[in-house]
């Protein structure tokens, strides 16, 4: 059988399968045709101001590999004038981060783009070799991810650049619309399918022109490239690139979402589109959508939009920029929001009374605990409850709190919840929508379980 030709220059042999739709092209029209692709997407959502200083996430993987060499090939090509810069985060994993940070900086020299390296350490006073250490490795991935937010954000801003791009993948998008689905949190939809990210500062600029770390805006210009063909392009340009993925990434609940995705794109490649689209077509049904944001954002500003991103921690994570701990985020944060409220009002119970004297008594105790025990049959004022209403509701007896009980006023636990506004941390000034961020809570755990003083031993004299 004779070789196939390139489907679109007709002279050169086939030597790639796209993956996207199965066109066969050579290498030549397939390098062209993928940063014509970038170029479209770049253009028709407007990403870039010429002259713009843009940092460029880079993890020595892949995806932000791919990023920079075709963000620098198209600036050259179109004239943009982009003023790109390198910033990679270290988060202090020995065996991995140290590695890539070796082809970020050989990136650096090849492409002839300055390089800034944050690491957790200096940060945050924590690497996450000692956080894992602490906290083992079951949702090790919520710390990395909050704390990586922070630091591209204050990388930048060290830098003053007000717009980070970041190599997420069509499939990567995939799996966060997957992973949405299945926690049926439909709000994030719109942040995880959208091209750009923006983060509204709560603070008025500086006078000086400074860029704050609050207001940093995100985008992924390779959204709509699969992952399959950023590592054909990566292979034919032949760029050097890490591609271990992190030793602490199997227990992300993201890798479950990413092996139904694979499972999908062998059955029929174009499902990976699919689901971004229809993860686009979902957002824009979210109750209360408004403009971009699409229902996310709450009433004026992106509320949540901190929050999301700092549990999906936008940002690569190695080859596959592989981030989680949606879930255990979530549970730290009730558990951390119930640790507050009991220490605020005490050990308090609610007791529900049903009207029919058959029924139990549901005794709901603060810490989870329950507890049921049977009523006496013709208890008198149960007896005349239910007589009295007629019905088989169960009547609630209001638990008034310590602080309820100190101010004099009735219970509100009733009361609907304040619509949450986005605002700034009081410890470390960083956007967040409630008054302490949710990196200086996790980091105070952390510091309350480290050591106030060392221990060594010494050799015997």
């Amino acid at each position: 059988m004779p070789p196939h030709q390139c489907e679109i220059c007709k002279i050169t042999r086939a030597q790639v399968l796209r993956p996207k739709n199965g066109q066969r092209i050579c290498s030549a029209c397939f390098i062209a045709l993928f940063e014509s692709e970038v170029a479209v997407t770049i253009t028709s959502t407007n990403l870039f101001q010429p002259g713009e200083r843009v940092a460029i996430g880079a993890s020595g993987g892949k995806d932000s590999t791919v990023l920079a060499s075709v963000l620098k090939t198209l600036n050259d090509r179109h004239g943009w004038n982009l003023d790109l810069v390198l910033l990679s985060v270290d988060e202090g994993i020995q065996g991995y981060r140290d590695h890539s940070l070796e082809a970020v900086k050989r990136n650096s020299a090849d492409l002839d783009l300055p390089l800034k390296i944050v690491s957790y350490e200096e940060l945050y006073g924590w690497s996450m070799d000692q956080v894992v250490a602490q906290v083992g490795k079951k949702g090790n991935c919520t710390y990395c991810g909050v704390f990586r937010r922070q630091a591209l954000d204050r990388g930048a801003a060290m830098l003053n650049v007000g717009h980070v791009v970041t190599g997420h993948n069509a499939d990567d998008v995939a799996e966060t619309v997957l992973m949405n689905l299945l926690r049926g949190d439909l709000p994030r939809l719109s942040r995880a399918t959208s091209i750009i990210t923006s983060t509204p500062s709560a603070a008025p600029p500086k006078d000086d022109g400074a860029v704050s770390f609050t207001n940093v805006k995100r985008s992924k210009p390779l959204m709509y490239a699969y992952e399959k063909e950023i590592v054909l392009y990566a292979h034919h340009k032949k760029l050097d690139y890490f591609s271990t993925e992190c030793i602490y990434s199997p227990e992300a609940f993201r890798g479950s979402a990413r092996t139904l995705i694979k499972n999908l794109e062998r059955i029929r490649p174009e499902s990976i589109l699919d689901v971004v689209r229809s993860g686009v077509d979902m957002a824009k049904l979210v109750p209360g959508a408004d403009g971009k944001c699409k229902g996310a954002c709450g009433d004026s500003k992106a509320a949540g939009s901190t929050n999301a991103a700092e549990e999906e921690a936008e940002g690569g994570c190695g080859s596959s920029n592989t981030n989680s701990g949606g879930d255990s985020m979530v549970e730290m944060e009730k558990k951390l929001q119930q640790d507050e409220r009991t220490e605020a009002n005490g050990p308090e119970t609610e007791v529900t009374l049903p009207a029919n004297p058959k029924e139990t008594v549901s005794i709901g105790v603060r810490h989870s605990h329950e507890a049921y025990s049977s009523l006496p049959p013709d208890d008198g004022i149960y007896g005349q409850n239910h007589e009295k209403n007629g019905a088989s509701k169960a009547t609630a007896v209001p638990i008034r709190t310590k602080q309820e009980k100190k101010s004099g006023r009735k219970p509100t636990r009733d009361a609907a919840a304040p619509k949450q506004r986005l605002g700034q941390c009081e410890r470390c000034g960083y956007l967040s929508s409630q008054s302490v961020c949710k990196a200086c809570v996790l980091l105070e755990g952390l510091n309350k379980a480290r050591p106030r003083t060392g221990v060594e031993v010494g050799g015997g004299g």
